[in-house]
């Protein structure tokens, strides 16, 4: 398969009125379950690995529903560079087969740094991916530590450092701030560190504790303090500082971009886009309809393999839902939604039924209109999951 990165101007970062058709396969298998972590994902199952490509395979090619040229395909986990490029090869040759991926498109993998080196990154290329995410997190030690991470500071820069070398022309690292065992000058060594390493993309994120993880059960029983808003929303202005003196720009919350790297896939998802999703307990989107598949790889593998349905729940979304939340995913991005583009794909009954909303927030000074888009203040975007909830 042979992949070009998508042209800059398809990737500002602003909201979409037609922004392309997704994929995401998810590959549920870590070496190590972070403190922290809450996604689908399982450690110890190495024997389940080639099943599960086999799996995902048939399940991609008995896709009966509609078929369109995917513009962008992520592959997340879990850890998905735990399997082989020859097996991830496979799964990206699966959904070019059924759906068609157009030569610009944008494919994505997520690695951790352990789980990388240069045949294995030389060998993710030749299969077709031609953007990398790779998990840094921190580059302190004793705030990895904390966060369960098994990767010292220096293989995360190696990773980064050997991607570029064997070809990467589009890497992201992933950066979580505000954990309670990391401090001021430790955020700032995160940063300039990934900065220096020349990466073309950082989604830092603040971090939460999410119910049943052991970072959650530490915290509620007071052996590990709690994380503070106030101190998270310090990360993030130094965060802005810092990667803007270096060229990158903030298109959403939690992303920054050089010039033409920001993430189509994610774009995508902002933009409420249709996407369709493989794998165990992937979520999909097609027209206002929601599914998810079965959780746990054991029985995505039996059902697939039985001919049985995948599917484990659904909802369908009625057109003032599908506004709301359109509106409410569009203004996580910096450019807002164009309100022009915004009524011809919904209508202006969604924007009048939340006019006095709009008032409401502009008013708290949480959003602003100017240049026919609506979008966030500075101040709303630090408090966005508030102000956006009332969207819905």
């Amino acid at each position: 398969m042979t992949l070009v990165t998508p042209a800059p101007s398809t990737r500002t970062g602003h909201w979409m009125s037609d922004p392309g058709f997704g994929v995401y396969v998810h590959i549920p298998f870590c070496k190590h379950r972070c403190h922290y972590c809450d996604f689908n994902t399982y450690e110890g199952q190495d024997e389940l690995h080639d099943r599960y490509v086999e799996a995902l395979v048939g399940e991609i090619a008995r896709w009966e529903g509609p078929v369109a040229p995917a513009t962008s395909v992520f592959f997340g986990g879990g850890t998905p560079t735990l399997l082989t490029s020859r097996q991830l090869g496979r799964i990206l040759a699966a959904v070019e087969q059924r759906l068609g991926i157009p030569p610009d498109a944008e494919i994505t993998i997520e690695a951790n740094p352990e789980t990388i080196d240069g045949p294995h990154l030389e060998g993710l290329l030749e299969a077709g991916f031609g953007r990398i995410s790779i998990g840094v997190q921190s580059l302190v030690p004793r705030v990895l530590l904390g966060l369960g991470r098994t990767h010292p500071p220096r293989r995360a820069l190696d990773a980064i450092a050997a991607a570029r070398a064997a070809g990467f022309t589009d890497i992201n690292a992933d950066l979580i701030y505000g954990s309670p065992w990391e401090t001021a000058a430790d955020w700032v060594t995160s940063l300039e560190g990934v900065i220096a390493s020349g990466v073309d993309h950082v989604s830092a994120y603040a971090l939460t504790v999410e119910e049943g993880t052991p970072l959650h059960t530490l915290i509620r029983t007071k052996r590990v303090r709690d994380v503070d808003p106030d101190v998270q929303a310090e990360r993030h202005g130094v965060a802005d500082d810092l990667l803007g003196a270096a060229g990158f720009a903030r298109y959403e919350v939690s992303n920054w971009a050089q010039p033409g790297r920001a993430s189509r896939h994610n774009v995508l998802y902002w933009s409420a886009g249709n996407y369709l999703g493989f794998g165990a307990g992937a979520h999909a989107h097609l027209d206002g309809r929601r599914w998810w598949s079965t959780r746990l790889p054991r029985d995505f593998i039996d059902a697939v393999g039985s001919s049985a349905s995948t599917e484990e729940g659904s909802e369908v979304l009625h057109e003032d839902q599908r506004a709301g939340e359109a509106l409410m995913l569009g203004l996580r991005l910096v450019s807002g939604v164009h309100l022009g583009a915004f009524r011809d794909r919904f209508g202006t009954a969604p924007l009048e039924a939340r006019a006095p909303i709009f008032v409401t927030l502009a008013e708290a000074g949480l959003l602003e209109r100017a240049d026919g888009r609506l979008r966030l203040s500075e101040r709303g975007t630090l408090l966005a999951n508030e102000a956006l909830c009332e969207l819905l």
